[in-house]
């Protein structure tokens, strides 16, 4: 089987806030085959890593399959809140653009046929 390496931004946009410590983001397919890639393949674990220099205490991950999209909570994300913080984007708005960059290992044939073409 042949795999390709594709990033978030491919097949997803995202929103992400936060609540407290917490940053919310939320990954949004693009189509129903980006979405079937996000659920199989981004993981917590994977989000977990990505963000290994932001020390999360713990990520949450929860399937929105009606509306094609995965929702993470980094737990911690914030230090002690948005409004205590000592980090640049004490809100963690800029997390959502950051992870479009995380890259996925997929096997070619489930990938969206717009990257297909590519």
């Amino acid at each position: 089987m042949n795999f390709v390496r594709i990033t978030l931004g491919d097949i997803a946009h995202t929103r992400s806030g936060d609540k407290g410590a917490n940053s919310n983001i939320g990954v949004i397919a693009y189509n129903p085959e980006g979405y079937r890639i996000l659920e199989r393949y981004l993981t917590a674990e994977k989000v977990n890593e990505f963000f290994n220099p932001l020390s999360l205490r713990r990520v949450k991950r929860y399937l929105l399959p009606n509306l094609g999209a995965v929702n993470f909570v980094l737990e911690g994300a914030l230090g002690l809140g948005g409004t205590c913080s000592l980090r640049y984007d004490a809100e963690g708005k800029a997390l959502g653009q950051a992870i479009l960059k995380l890259s996925l290992l997929v096997p070619c044939d489930q990938l969206p046929n717009c990257l297909r073409l590519k």
